[in-house]
């Protein structure tokens, strides 16, 4: 195959500059299936191809020699961009680049390279090569034959990505878009990486159907050894070529006595997306371990205590639906709803780096007009509810809620106040924590709700009671704050059965290997 013998002809960089560029193995099974497919017209099936891969495993050297192979095969006048999320990210593909080509006789006449600007011109097709960074890219005549990102997750947004995929290269006949990545430090999974990351997983494992998409990835999964050897191989296919057993069995080593060594382990030589806040009350990876496998349906005219987070201009308005176990589950359930006003929103979501406006176009948050929320829609929603559910009683904070609490009332709705204090809250969020924990609570899959649940910091007293701190969190946790009091809501009416909650709590833990 073409490709795969254009690129066995150069010659390799940094550290094996000068060696002939001997594809492994399982390099060649990719390019063979990513250029070897066909459809029925004779041309290249697959448009995009997704290839994520822990770092040192060559990505660099895989993406400048493609670069090449496209400057000097394609048909004229076609144009081949190398995406990355900064200069110097860019910087290290062209380089990369301009080192294999400086490294040919041949290819160095037909190829000239402007420094200056960053680009490669063939000479003789006119086909040209340009590195864009997201610090710096025109839309001027962009008309992509071939579109290269490196490091999709780095990018500080989703402005590039969408450039170069959307309408672009519409009038080729065989474009095709290489991401070629690591897993991200995402831990809020915001950004464009982690969507096109979950778009690939559901693409591999059949839930999404594009036969236009080539998809392989090398990670981890949930319940593998990350000490053990056959894993690291596993996910590392260049180990023992590229990278040496000695460095893997080293950082190993110390990733077993440092918390932040592990972090970077699993991430970087495990290709394992980071989903451990910092700093907060929980980490999201319980959030995660404690979505329910339930139906909503399964909901429809169950007992329910609603929390209900007001918001002001710049805050989300959260209502957390909490049902009890009851007939047909024996486990604490909750959903939610969530309202943001609609003036300013995008330039919220540049500002921020929150997607506010893909959670409404999904449904997981609603718009009302204006600038602050309008409480008539969260009013006519939990009367909507109070049909759908049997609501209990709704517990609010005191804060702006005296007008909608006399309305909802004279509904036939109950409602009381919950104190944002330690008092009033930290009974309710230990019980939340056991209840997950033990593996005795779930709730939708809703990324907003994830999101501030990942953001919450807390206050603790000399009694260890704590209480959310909105204004130590770094972004909204209005929605973690409505479950808070749909908690203590139910803890007013309902026993919490602690029974046996220790033990499974410490089976729990041990699953998760805390």
């Amino acid at each position: 195959m073409e490709v795969v013998e254009f690129i066995q002809m150069l010659k390799l960089v940094d550290d094996f500059y000068g060696e002939p560029f001997i594809l492994q193995d399982w390099q060649h099974d990719i390019l063979w299936d990513v250029y070897g497919t066909v459809n029925e017209q004779g041309y290249r099936q697959y448009r995009y191809a997704y290839l994520e891969i822990p770092k040192k495993n060559g990505k660099t050297t895989k993406i400048a020699g493609l670069s090449v192979y496209h400057l000097v095969c394609d048909p004229p006048q076609g144009q081949i961009y190398c995406c990355a999320a900064d200069r110097a990210q860019a910087g290290l593909v062209y380089k990369a680049a301009v080192a294999m080509i400086e490294q040919d006789e041949e290819l160095s006449k037909i190829l000239k390279v402007t420094d200056s600007r960053k680009e490669i011109l063939n000479i003789e097709t006119g086909t040209i090569l340009k590195v864009l960074s997201a610090e710096a890219f025109s839309k001027h005549g962009i008309n992509p034959t071939v579109v290269i990102f490196d490091e999709l997750h780095a990018q500080p947004n989703r402005d590039l990505w969408d450039v170069m995929t959307f309408g672009a290269g519409a009038t080729r006949k065989e474009p095709l878009w290489w991401v070629i990545t690591t897993a991200g430090d995402d831990p809020d999974r915001n950004s464009i990486g982690w969507e096109i990351h979950e778009q690939a997983i559901k693409l591999r494992d059949g839930e999404l159907i594009d036969p236009t998409w080539y998809v392989k990835i090398y990670g981890i999964n949930e319940d593998d050894d990350i000490f053990d050897e056959e894993v690291w191989y596993r996910v590392n296919p260049s180990l023992g070529h590229a990278i040496p057993i000695e460095a893997l069995r080293s950082e190993a080593l110390a990733a077993r006595n440092s918390e932040a060594s592990e972090r970077l382990f699993r991430w970087l030589r495990l290709n394992q997306w980071i989903s451990i806040k910092r700093v907060g009350w929980q980490p999201l990876t319980l959030w995660d371990r404690t979505e329910g496998k339930w139906d909503l349906s399964e909901l429809v005219g169950k007992k329910c205590y609603p929390g209900l987070d007001l918001s002001s201009t710049t805050d989300i308005t959260g209502v957390v639906y909490l049902f009890p176990p009851q007939e047909g589950f024996d486990d604490w359930r909750f959903i939610h709803d969530a309202w943001i006003p609609e003036d300013n929103m995008k330039e919220r979501v540049k500002r921020d780096q929150v997607p506010y406006d893909r959670w409404v176009n999904q449904k997981f948050l609603h718009a009302t007009p204006g600038d602050v929320v309008d409480y008539d829609f969260v009013e006519a929603k939990l009367l909507v509810a109070n049909q759908q559910y049997d609501i209990a009683t709704i517990g609010t904070d005191p804060w702006n809620s005296r007008m909608l609490t006399q309305r909802l009332m004279r509904e036939g709705v109950d409602v009381i106040e919950i104190g944002q204090d330690m008092k009033n809250m930290s009974p309710a969020m230990k019980t939340i924590e056991r209840l997950m924990k033990s593996g005795h609570m779930s709730h939708e899959k809703n990324p907003l709700a994830r999101w501030c649940w990942g953001n919450v910091v807390v206050a603790v007293d000399g009694n260890e009671n704590i209480k959310p701190m909105k204004n130590k969190s770094r972004e909204r946790i209005d929605v973690t704050v409505a479950l808070v009091n749909a908690m203590a809501t139910a803890m007013l009416f309902e026993d919490v059965d602690v029974t046996d909650l220790n033990e499974t709590t410490e089976e729990f833990l041990g699953m998760m290997g805390w």
